[in-house]
């Protein structure tokens, strides 16, 4: 039975996609059965892991909106060597229609419990925006990554989050948890990031990853490539970081989420 995490932040430029495409991965490093799901019309996790985004016979649209099974949806990456649910813009057009719908927030839900056996962990990319996809990936989800620039909107943003992660919990999904904040984009040297992820780990205790993920050239170019840093560079620090990170959300997972 596969754990669903859904990587979710409604701001934007933190970190989002990367952490999704590079932990996943990393659990494939681990020898985990992983599938991505972009569920953002952007596309970025999709092109990420090497999969054309302009030219998808099926995607994550065609699968909400019950033009295609769940098989039919999903392609093998070779450049991550994972499973993808890809994406692009013609998912706003799923989002449109998922509105005008009864109980549509639980269409992925439904679609995951398909394939659920034959995955270890699937990992959702949400869009940056509280809409009907991002409470598609939360209603289907387990527990929630919230990847974390430590600057000054930070906290601002996580409060609404959180308020948002309520809202389903009492809605459509009351085991949905957070599974840990992760620190990305860190800069050892300035002064702001070091006081703000201290005032993270004070709020937030055990909910904070202890790996803390650097600003690094490597993990900035592997999307470039259609590739994670484990696959483009192995021995930097970003793709080592997110290494890392699947190790501890392996043993975070292992054990409720509270």
């Amino acid at each position: 039975m596969a754990i669903i995490l859904s990587v979710a932040n409604q701001k934007g430029g933190v970190g989002k996609t990367t952490t999704a495409v590079n932990l996943s991965a990393a659990l494939k490093t681990i020898k985990k059965r992983v599938l991505l799901v972009d569920i953002d019309p952007q596309g970025n996790a999709t092109m990420g892991c090497g999969i054309d985004k302009y030219h998808l016979k099926n995607s994550v649209c065609e699968l909400l909106l019950g033009e295609c099974s769940i098989e039919e949806a999903i392609t093998h990456s070779d450049k991550t060597k994972i499973d993808v649910i890809p994406a692009n813009t013609e998912l706003i057009t799923a989002e449109i229609a998922l509105i005008k719908n009864k109980h549509s927030e639980y269409i992925l839900k439904e679609a995951l419990a398909q394939v659920s056996d034959q995955y270890d962990y699937v990992i959702i990319d949400c869009p940056p925006s509280l809409n009907m996809l991002t409470i598609n990936a939360f209603t289907a989800s387990k527990g929630i990554i919230i990847p974390m620039q430590c600057e000054y909107y930070a906290l601002e943003g996580l409060s609404a989050l959180i308020q948002t992660i309520e809202k389903i919990q009492v809605t459509t999904n009351p085991d949905l948890r957070i599974t840990g904040l992760v620190r990305t984009m860190y800069d050892t040297r300035n002064n702001l990031s070091n006081e703000v992820s201290v005032q993270l780990q004070q709020y937030f205790a055990q909910k904070v990853f202890k790996t803390i993920i650097p600003r690094n050239v490597k993990l900035a170019e592997a999307p470039s490539f259609g590739q994670a840093a484990i696959n483009y560079a192995r021995s930097s620090k970003g793709a080592i970081s997110y290494v890392s990170l699947a190790s501890e959300v392996i043993r975070k997972t292992k054990t409720p989420l509270n």
